[in-house]
């Protein structure tokens, strides 16, 4: 059998006997992916159950739910709960940590979770995903509140992604790489298509809002002027831009062939911190980017260095082709 032909149970396997993997966190894993496949078929059939649209509900962001956020809400917390070791869930989609124990100890997990990245895509058919992150407790805390679960990224053990496109993807590291597997229908398995993903160190690709324009700080409007100027520019080079409203589907893209996503601080958006969260969509796609050769960075700190004082607390998001982020972290260092 070729490694290309793995079945996600036979990689974890072998993964569990090449890093000494916990058998817990193999079985979590695998209750994710079911999660994912179950989230997938629900995205697939949206139209035909009646799960598009909105929920007629918003969240702790004070967004506007969609009917498939709060079913894939509930589908991970589900399946996160089968795992006898996970203390507690973080969800974009709940405002408080929902605790699974009263008295956690020391090497139980936290699961953190956007359950459906990208919803506003759902209702014209465009592509959306998961993202999830696991921590694993060094030392039973003390008390079970809010500060309990506000962790640096440095600590998760394992972060990734699912993608609901033509077909669907999983994608996550455990701090070996990072491999991506497809579900093959006819068998319901996941199967290993995307044997250690790297990006490329440079490209001539990212990924922006151009709307917020108006809004950015002096080194990103600079990165993006001198790549829009193109050959005729200080680069000297002609770059393309591509954007889905989906972070998961750019960072997908960009793991896949390189490029540069940004979703920065900006003078509007900088009372809150930025746009995106934290916990459960800027770190553990940090962690996998950076565990297959990229960075990721708020412009002046790597992300997964972040440590959150807030549940939902956002941050400033630069990440994908290496010598790309240390471009724009010289352009933010020359400004100060």
């Amino acid at each position: 059998m070729t490694e290309r032909q793995m079945t996600l149970r036979q990689f974890l396997l072998s993964s569990r006997r090449a890093f000494q993997l916990d058998k817990d966190l193999i079985f979590l894993l695998e209750d994710i992916a079911t999660a994912c496949r179950i989230i997938s078929n629900h995205v697939r059939s949206g139209a035909f159950n009646d799960n598009l649209g909105a929920a007629d509900a918003t969240n702790v962001q004070g967004e506007t739910q969609k009917k498939l956020d709060v079913i894939a809400n509930d589908e991970f917390m589900r399946h996160c709960a089968n795992c006898g070791r996970v203390a507690a869930l973080v969800s974009e989609e709940v405002d408080e940590v929902y605790w699974l124990k009263a008295q956690p100890a020391a090497g139980d997990y936290l699961v953190y979770f956007d359950p459906l990245d990208g919803s506003s895509n759902l209702d014209v058919n465009l592509t959306v995903g998961s993202i999830f992150s696991v921590i694993e407790l060094d030392s039973a805390p003390t008390r079970t509140d809010e500060a309990a679960v506000l962790r640096s990224g440095r600590k998760q053990i394992c972060a990734g992604y699912s993608i609901y496109g033509p077909s669907t993807a999983l994608v996550f590291t455990t701090g070996h790489g990072v491999s991506g597997f497809t579900h093959q229908q006819t068998t319901g398995e996941f199967r290993l298509t995307y044997p250690d993903m790297q990006i490329p160190r440079d490209t001539r690709e990212f990924a922006i809002n151009a709307s917020r324009l108006r809004y950015w700080d002096a080194p990103i409007r600079r990165y993006i002027d001198e790549a829009l100027q193109g050959e005729d520019g200080p680069r000297g080079q002609y770059h393309n831009m591509r954007w889905t409203g989906s972070m998961v589907a750019d960072i997908h893209r960009i793991l896949t062939r390189g490029g540069l996503f940004l979703y920065p601080v900006d003078r509007e958006n900088q009372e809150t911190g930025g746009r995106l969260r934290l916990l459960y969509e800027a770190s553990p796609l940090g962690f996998v980017v950076e565990q297959a050769g990229g960075k990721a960075s708020t412009g002046r700190t790597p992300i997964v260095d972040v440590v959150p004082t807030r549940l939902h607390e956002r941050v400033s998001v630069i990440m994908g082709s290496a010598h790309e982020v240390e471009r724009i972290e010289r352009y933010f260092e020359e400004a100060t």
